[in-house]
């Protein structure tokens, strides 16, 4: 399975509360050029986790607006940035040995780097700057997940 792990845009920083936090101009613009990079590969997606946060909500919706993806979409509370990467882990092996072969997830900060180091535990920790995108190729038969790539911004 391939799991791709995005962090949404660059956003605002003063909001009612975090949940409300809007994507900035330049969120926007930096979720189209690291979609746009990556048309190829994201396009084949099958499933789309991503957080109830407004900031994760809009970052879907920009790459949604800039490339077909016929994937299902399912918002999940677990990935707020308090979120539980173990349950976040455990569901997307569940979704592996129900058939589904890629993944993206729009989450936040601290999560997708406990995420990535729940799936990767012998990997060295990512950076993961606003709209950045790493690749994990999951091997359900071994239960052992190799990092790929990551992809920035800028």
């Amino acid at each position: 399975m391939k799991i791709y792990i995005m962090r949404h845009g660059d956003a605002v920083l003063r909001a009612n509360n975090d949940m409300e936090r809007v994507l900035t101009k330049k969120g926007k613009n930096d979720a189209i050029l690291v979609i746009k990079k990556l048309q190829q590969q994201i396009s084949t997606v099958e499933k789309i986790l991503v957080s109830p946060y407004l900031r994760a909500q809009q970052t879907l919706q920009v790459i949604l607006e800039n490339l077909y993806i016929p994937a299902k979409v399912e918002v999940m509370d677990i990935l707020t940035p308090t979120g539980n990467a173990k349950s976040a882990a455990n569901h997307i092996l569940n979704l592996t040995i129900m058939g589904t072969n890629s993944v993206l997830i729009i989450s936040h900060l601290p999560l997708i780097h406990y995420l990535f180091l729940t799936l990767c535990p012998d990997e060295t920790p990512l950076i993961f700057h606003t709209s950045s995108i790493a690749c994990i190729q999951l091997y359900t038969h071994h239960h052992k997940a190799c990092f790929n790539w990551i992809l920035h911004p800028f």
